[in-house]
Parts: C-alpha cells; structure tokens; sequence
C-alpha cells in the first residue's frame, strides 16, 4: 500500500483522544474568558485572495504562503494570519459604524515553512481583536483579558512582554534612516543581535544621540523602571510619546491587578509591518516561542477601505497545550463521560440506563462485550478518563 495513505505531509499531524480532549477544554477556557469582555464570535474563510495577505498589506511574505488558483484564474492563500481577515472584515460589514467592535475567533492559520525549522505548518489559533478604539485603555482590556484567558487555562508561570514599535520607528524616522536599513536594525535589534546592529549603524551617516538610542535598543528590557531609561535616551516626539503611552498603559494595568504579570522591552519588534504602537507577547516554561502575540495595527484597515484604529492578539493554542503539559498543568477532561459495557441480551437495560444519564447531562458511550477480559475495558476507561464504567450482564450489574 502507498505509505501516503496512511502519513500525514510535513508540518502537519493528527490529534486525537485525550489529546484533543485537552485541546477542546483549553479552547472552551479561552473563549469562556473572551466572551465575558463582551465579544462576540465570527468565523472568517480558510482562504481567502491573494490581496489580502500581500506585501502592501504587510503581513506574512509571499515565500511563506500556501497559494492556489480558482477555476477563474484568482490566486488564492490559505491564511497564514488572522488579522488582515478581521480587517477585512470589519470594513466589508461595518464600514459605517463608529462604535467599537469587539471580534472574538478560532481556527487554524496555514504558514510554509521550511522542514528544516521543526515548527507545524498548520496550527490552532484563538483570538480577539478591539476595532474602533484607538484609546490606552482599550490596549489594557486587550492585555488584562489576555492575562485572565492564561490564567483560566491554569497557567501560572508566564510573562507578558510589552514593546512600542513607536519608540523604535520615532528614532529612526529623526534620523533619517532609508527604509531598508530600518529594516534591517529591525531584524537585528529583535534578534538581540548587539554586534549586527553595531555594524549596521557604522555605515550610517547619524548622530551621537541616535546611535546610543538604536544600540541600546536591545538591552531596554524590565520591569517599570526601564520606562524612564527609555525616555532619556531620545528626544524626538514619537519615541516620548510612545514611552509615556507605556506609562499610562502601566498605571490601568495595575488597576485591572495584572502587572506582576507584566514587563517591557522596547527591542520587541515584530516581522508584520502593519503593527503601528503597542505589541506584546506572551512567554512561558517548556515553549521557545511566545504562546501569544498582539499588537496595535491603527493603519491595517484603511488598506481595505475602513479608517478605524485596532489592536488584537492571538493565542496558539498547540503552544499552550505544550507548556500546559511540561509543567504538568490538569486539565479536567472527561468528568461528565460514562462508559457501557453491555451484552447483547442486555441491551435495553444498558440503553434505558444511558438514556437517563444523558438526561442528566452525562456523556455516554455504549460498547457490546466481546469476549474482552475485564481489565482491558478498565485499562481503557482509565486511558480515556471515563468518570464511571457500568457492566450491563444477564446477572445484577455492578459499577466499577
């Protein structure tokens, strides 16, 4: 038989039982969390055109996109990112409303890699996305429910980063810099590459001020008082602004009581162009990547026809079941489900039986007994975290 029959591609694989089991309750604890700020669900297309995720828009590159043509000739993507499809949305459905929505998801993003990164092509995304209010307090909402969601999963031990892409794009416009070269310190001042941003700033024509500002970069990172290095580093009107926007954003979170939680770090920049103030990520035990990201993306929807400013975020789900499990975090699965057994002759009894627990809002599955010894449906009660197992045989039956 041909072995791709039975194997998935690279970067994708198959969840199931107790496994998935996780995974529906870790969605169910998020979402619980999500909907009691007031969102509301929306469910966007797996793919969408080609336009939606393309350079200008600033999202993921080209190179990483998983494109397909219609029977029309349309390139189309499967999404790679949540995001512009919210932006899309909003301005397809909402274009005239100046209230704020408040969008709350789930599905899988699609992202080409390369075999050789050892990350899943396809992964579970949640998320939730603040449209039509530009305000710091609407940044806190979008933090402090970020924090409650992790918190409701059971995680305990995790650290929100917050950065302001302001502050680093205020010292480089000051300075002149081309585009280009922005880029580039970008990549390396996120990498915490000293030596890299070094070596780039060598070759630019800047003053004394601006050279300390940019190599310095990497190094901002703590608690509160790194707000205040910050700022007397620069002296350009976005960069103070950005820090004082960090400053107010600090005093509502404690207010929501989530600053232990909380740090900064201003080398924080992300690879989506279309991030305009604060983002932020979130970190925890046994995961090298951050289980969550988000940022504000103020200019992403005029790209589709709707002025409003935006923040979001969006938690990877197989990430947080990683680090749920290497710091031996339970999730309680399988409280509510009742196994079976019964013989053939005893049907109606075990059936009467799971009809009345279903009633009372168990979940029941019936198995006919085929000559299996009884430690082996135990062994497999206890492997599927069955909360009660019921033999239904010609003689009284008993519960184990």
């Amino acid at each position: 038989m041909n072995q791709n029959m039975l194997h998935t591609p690279e970067g994708v694989r198959d969840i199931y039982g107790e496994e998935y089991a996780r995974k529906l309750r870790v969605e169910e604890l998020i979402h619980e969390k999500i909907r009691s700020f007031g969102y509301k669900d929306i469910q966007t297309p797996s793919f969408e055109f080609f336009d939606v995720f393309s350079k200008e828009v600033g999202t993921t590159p080209s190179r990483e996109l998983y494109k397909f043509f219609d029977k029309e000739g349309n390139t189309l993507v499967l999404r790679p990112d949540f995001t512009p499809s919210m932006a899309r949305c909003a301005a397809k459905y909402f274009m005239e409303e100046d209230i704020p929505i408040r969008f709350s998801y789930s599905g899988n993003t699609f992202t080409n890699l390369s075999s050789l990164q050892g990350k899943l092509n396809e992964v579970t995304q949640m998320g939730a996305e603040l449209i039509g209010d530009g305000s710091v307090e609407a940044d806190a909402e979008m933090i402090a429910m970020l924090v409650q969601c992790l918190k409701n999963t059971g995680l305990k031990k995790f650290q929100v980063s917050i950065g302001q892409v302001d502050y680093f794009r205020g010292i480089c416009m000051d300075a002149g810099l081309e585009q280009e070269t922005e880029m580039a310190l970008r990549e390396n001042i996120s990498g915490k590459n000293i030596f890299g941003v070094e070596d780039l700033l060598k070759e630019c024509n800047i003053s004394d001020e601006h050279y300390l500002a940019l190599l310095k970069l990497p190094e901002l990172f703590g608690t509160e008082e790194i707000l205040d290095k910050a700022a007397e580093l620069v002296s350009n009107e976005r960069s103070l602004g950005a820090v004082e926007r960090l400053k107010q954003l600090h005093r509502l979170l404690k207010t929501y009581q989530v600053e232990d939680y909380i740090s900064f770090d201003f080398g924080m920049l992300s690879k989506y162009n279309y991030y305009t103030g604060v983002i932020f990520r979130a970190y925890t035990y046994g995961v090298g990547e951050a289980i969550v990201k988000g940022g504000r993306y103020d200019n992403l929807l005029k790209k589709f026809g709707k002025d409003a400013p935006a923040i979001g975020f969006v938690v990877v789900i197989d990430d947080l079941l990683t680090a749920l499990a290497s710091q031996h975090i339970a999730l309680q699965t399988g409280e509510n489900n009742i196994l079976i057994i019964y013989e053939k002759n005893s049907f109606d009894k075990a059936l009467k039986k799971a009809i009345s627990l279903r009633e009372e809002g168990k979940f029941v599955e019936l198995i006919p007994h085929n000559n299996i010894p009884t430690e082996k449906y135990l062994a497999f009660a206890r492997q599927n975290r069955y909360s009660g197992v019921f033999f239904e045989y010609d003689k009284e039956d008993a519960k184990a």
